[in-house]
């Protein structure tokens, strides 16, 4: 059963169709309405990336890295978002702590709220 804050695994698709690599994403919400859509943000290895005051660094540190389900130090990247069909979903691998879920989806709030 997918739920909110869980970190899935799913196949990124290409931009030449060809099917893509299994990556992370974070489960952000389901949208309203009868379909199994999700909104996910992608989990990246890329730590350079790290936009500081809006992405999200999960360390082997952290007290919830554990039940993350990943593997090594990551970055949650909350504006590389999708919505998704629930179908390609391959499945929950873990899940992250409630605030830190909180803490993401406020800064993508305040982000969209930007004047």
């Amino acid at each position: 059963m997918k739920e909110i804050g869980q970190s899935v695994l799913f196949r990124l698709p290409q931009t030449n169709v060809t099917e893509g690599k299994l990556r992370p994403a974070l489960l952000l919400a389901k949208l309203p309405g009868v379909y199994d859509d999700w909104l996910i943000c992608m989990i990246s290895s890329q730590i350079p990336q790290y936009i500081q005051n809006f992405d999200e660094i999960i360390r082997e540190t952290d007290s919830d890295f554990a039940e993350s389900g990943l593997k090594e130090t990551r970055v949650i990247r909350p504006g590389r978002l999708t919505v998704v069909e629930g179908s390609i979903l391959l499945g929950a691998i873990g899940r992250i702590s409630s605030d830190r879920l909180q803490r993401i989806k406020s800064r993508l709030a305040a982000w969209l709220l930007e004047p």
